[in-house]
């Protein structure tokens, strides 16, 4: 069985910066791309960013340039580096991995809470 654990997140301030963590263990295949979405109460879940094993990135429009995804191949962990933050980026914060052989992402976290609050 396959788990994705996400840690981190919490309360920032309006320009503030948090950091997420993103642990999978479990995998019988390695994992080639893991991502972050999120969503917000009345909200359709929406794309974060991604990050391949070759550390090719891919960001949603909304926190380009403000939020940062990076990896360790080795631990199977995913980071999520958050800057600028914005009330509008309150939401949960959900971690995704899938292996190579597969389009979409097979592996979800339960998801932590990001609250951007003065």
């Amino acid at each position: 069985q396959v788990n994705v654990v996400e840690s981190g997140g919490g309360l920032a301030e309006p320009g503030g910066s948090l950091s997420l963590s993103c642990v999978v263990s479990g995998n019988e295949f390695p994992i080639y791309k893991m991502g972050w979405y999120r969503q917000a109460p009345g909200n359709q879940r929406s794309l974060v960013g991604t990050i391949t094993t070759g550390g090719n990135t891919d960001y949603g429009d909304d926190v380009q340039g403000r939020f940062t995804i990076s990896r360790d191949n080795a631990k199977v962990t995913a980071y999520l580096q958050m800057n600028s933050l914005k009330p509008e980026d309150t939401a949960v914060y959900h971690c995704a991995a899938r292996d190579a052989g597969y389009n979409e992402f097979r592996y979800w976290g339960q998801g932590t809470q990001v609250t951007v609050s003065s």
